[in-house]
């Protein structure tokens, strides 16, 4: 992977998730407040998705064009705070995981360098907030993790 390729853990509901899915993962939108986040996030760069509620990792897709505005509904957000996500990129599916093969986040936190920030007790903590960048180190554990869910070769 090139040096200036990141990678991206972008936190989600369920829920929005399946909107994302609906559309094949061919669009990521971030929240109002993440402008500045959403600057940093270039063509190439890979995101992979964490699931709330469930603390799974499900799929990793590749940003495929540069950040624009968009306020089309797609997500459905929190029940009464329905966020547009106007900072929106293109992407495309890079390892997409079958609901009975998500990797749950448990087995990843004594391993991943950006877990480690947060006491052992409070290591959801990790995920709060919607998008962080993640060090090459974690990067290469996510992806072997999620590979090796979906039964790809390494």
């Amino acid at each position: 992977m090139a040096d200036d390729v990141r990678t991206w853990i972008l936190t989600g509901s369920p829920e929005n998730y399946t909107a994302t899915a609906g559309r094949d993962f061919t669009v990521i939108g971030l929240k109002e407040r993440n402008r500045n986040r959403a600057l940093e996030i270039e063509p190439g760069d890979r995101i992979v998705l964490y699931l709330t509620k469930i603390m799974r990792f499900a799929a990793a897709i590749t940003v495929t064009g540069e950040m624009y505005e968009d306020r089309e509904k797609i997500w459905p957000g929190k029940p009464g705070k329905a966020a547009p996500y106007p900072w929106r990129f293109a992407t495309e599916p890079e390892l997409v995981l079958e609901e009975d093969q998500f990797v749950p986040a448990e087995e990843l936190k004594d391993d991943l360098e950006h877990v480690a920030k947060w006491p052992p007790e409070h290591w959801t903590l990790a995920f709060q907030g919607q998008i962080r960048t993640v060090s090459e180190h974690d990067a290469e554990l996510l992806m072997a993790r999620l590979r090796a869910a979906a039964g790809v070769p390494a």
